[in-house]
């Protein structure tokens, strides 16, 4: 069943968006179309298990949480030499015909409910421009967000024999404290990697514990090209985050490595998927988490390998630490295999802290909250030996350390 459109929604209120902001009729009939594709669109698929429902996105009052003419940000961005880091306004102004040709071409605004809704609204993002022949490492997009709701789009744009690095990071700002109840974060990335080019996107999430947390980020390998994904959840009190790339090209790759740690009653959805479409393509998805008192948690890993896709290699791998008998987990590792030229394969476990490990730490007198934070710290560390952004990797050893404390 589809969810119903907020009262507060209307076309009045998109249109008013839309010339706020000066955009171009393209953008703003792609807006509208958002809007009027909700009354028919699902929401995100989410994990079911025996009488259970883990994720109840439906359940949440978009009426109250989405304030559509209030939104407010501070962002910082930093470019790298050669690339241009440019806020949507601005963006439309140098690069329109760019900007219209790839907004919308790697996520369709339609996929869900959720992505037509931040398609509708959104009124803040970035795009990043990484003309042919340019290595662009180093840039940098740290947002702050400071109203109810804020909804963002990041286009990523990087041409033939192209690389990026890019750094997100979101938070709340000072002003956020201002704002009374629960509030709602939304976040589109699409990342088009032309022929041969590389693009590593490391993301970091601490948003405050009272905002529900929704990201869809995808990305577009072409040929011998390869799209890697960092991806850290600390923050927030629900987050439903998705990360996608679409193998088209031959011979393109890419790398998932994401990591989150919950506590009190922290809710994780995490999803990780791949379509291996070309042939000679390489993907990688390497998940751990960590639970803390009444925090839960629901993994979905997809590896999806086309019919066309010869000479496929699939990894995938997700581990969940619970630290207190009242966190829960769920993992649902996938392989859907189309192709009988692949190399594959799929895990996950979820568990509690090894009693033996703790036993042998506690007998040689190191006192048991130290060994279990000991513990898992060690946890971590395959998943933070992925993360090659040495800046992204401190700022998440910082945050589990600080959680642990």
């Amino acid at each position: 069943m589809s969810t119903q459109l907020p009262a507060n929604l209307s076309e009045e209120i998109v249109e008013t968006i839309a010339e706020e902001r000066d955009e171009p009729d393209w953008l703003r009939r792609t807006r509208l179309d958002a809007l009027a594709a909700l009354e028919d669109l699902e929401m995100p698929s989410v994990i079911e298990t025996p009488g259970r429902r883990w994720t109840n996105l439906e359940e949440l009052d978009y009426e109250t949480l989405v304030d559509p003419l209030n939104q407010s940000d501070e962002t910082e961005r930093v470019a790298a030499e050669g690339a241009e880091v440019l806020d949507f306004e601005t963006a439309l102004s140098e690069h329109g015909d760019l900007v219209e040709e790839r907004f919308g071409s790697v996520t369709d605004p339609r996929t869900n409910y959720l992505t037509a809704l931040s398609t509708a609204l959104f009124t803040t993002g970035t795009v990043i421009y990484v003309p042919e022949g340019v290595d662009a490492e180093g840039v940098t997009v740290r947002a702050e967000m400071n109203s109810r709701s804020l909804f963002s789009h990041t286009l990523v744009i990087a041409e033939a024999n192209t690389s990026a690095t890019i750094l997100e990071r979101i938070s709340n700002g000072g002003e956020a404290a201002t704002v009374d109840g629960d509030r709602y974060f939304s976040n589109l990335v699409e990342i088009a990697a032309g022929e041969n080019a590389y693009v590593q996107y490391g993301s970091l999430q601490n948003l405050d514990e009272d905002v529900y947390d929704f990201t869809l980020k995808r990305g577009d390998a072409d040929r011998y090209a390869t799209v890697d994904w960092i991806e850290g959840n600390i923050g927030s009190r629900l987050t439903r985050s998705d990360i996608e790339t679409e193998l088209n090209g031959d011979s393109s790759e890419t790398k998932i490595v994401g990591a989150f740690f919950g506590h009190d009653d922290q809710h994780f959805d995490i999803n990780a998927r791949v379509w291996h479409n070309g042939e000679h393509t390489t993907a990688d998805l390497v998940t751990r988490g960590v639970l803390d008192n009444e925090a839960r948690s629901v993994y979905e890993g997809v590896q999806d390998v086309g019919r066309d896709a010869w000479d496929t290699s699939s990894y995938q791998r997700e581990n969940t630490l619970m630290l207190s008998d009242e966190s829960e987990a769920d993992a649902s590792p996938k392989l859907i295999i189309h192709n009988h030229d692949t190399e594959a394969s799929h895990s996950a476990t979820v568990g509690q802290v090894d009693a033996e490990d703790l036993f042998y730490m506690t007998s040689r007198s190191i006192p048991p909250g130290t060994a279990r934070n000991m513990l898992v710290e060690g946890f971590f560390v395959p998943v933070l030996e992925e993360v090659e952004v040495e800046e992204l990797r401190d700022d998440i050893e910082d945050l589990i350390l600080a959680r642990l404390d």
